[in-house]
């Protein structure tokens, strides 16, 4: 039987979500789909604001396969997705959850409402 999941959204801001937020969302879930992905099991995306900071937070079942930036050669088609959340996020990190989780997170400030 095949069951759809459908997010949820739970992120109240006052502006549009920037396209820099956009992108290391964007990155974050792809990797996660592509690298961090068990058969049987899915990822969860998180999304919190505390005051000015937009953390996402991305755990997976893969904690042995820790993500680390690559550097490609011009010619390469992937490996850039940590490089642009570098680029992009005010700080990003892994930190080891419960076995056999991980979370990939990355914060930035984002524009709030008076």
């Amino acid at each position: 039987m095949h069951t759809e999941h459908r997010p949820r959204v739970l992120l109240r801001l006052q502006e549009p979500i920037s396209d820099a937020a956009t992108h290391v969302i964007a990155e974050l879930a792809a990797n996660a789909a592509t690298h961090g992905r068990v058969p049987g099991r899915n990822f969860q995306l998180t999304l919190n604001v505390v005051g000015d900071t937009l953390r996402v937070e991305v755990p997976d079942t893969r904690r042995e396969r820790l993500p680390k930036a690559q550097h490609p050669g011009a010619e390469e088609e992937s490996g850039r997705g940590l490089l642009i959340v570098a680029a992009l996020a005010d700080r990003w990190g892994v930190s080891s959850d419960a076995v056999p989780r991980k979370t990939v997170w990355a914060e930035l400030t984002v524009p709030v409402g008076d």
